[in-house]
């Protein structure tokens, strides 16, 4: 079952919110688990692992940045029957 766009904006509002904090602490914590690697070492897993929290969601960031595609055009709302 497909999200609604109202639905997708609130979770995706969750997720940022929530989700990516609590994210950024498990990545902290994996990293330090390793001991401090060099810092391209550590760099590229902070790399991968920025992508790779991104990527269950893409369906909910999709089209979140445009207009509601549900909500009526204003030129409709304005114009007289014929």
């Amino acid at each position: 079952m497909a999200l609604s766009y109202k639905a997708r904006r609130r979770w995706s509002l969750v997720i940022l919110l929530v989700g990516l904090p609590l994210y950024i602490v498990v990545a902290i914590s994996i990293v330090a688990l390793l001991d401090r690697p060099p810092v391209l070492v550590e760099l590229g897993i902070y790399i991968i692992l920025g992508i790779l929290w991104a990527l269950p969601f893409k369906s909910v960031f999709r089209g979140i940045g445009q207009a509601d595609p549900d909500a009526a055009k204003p030129d409709e709302e304005n114009r007289p029957d014929a």
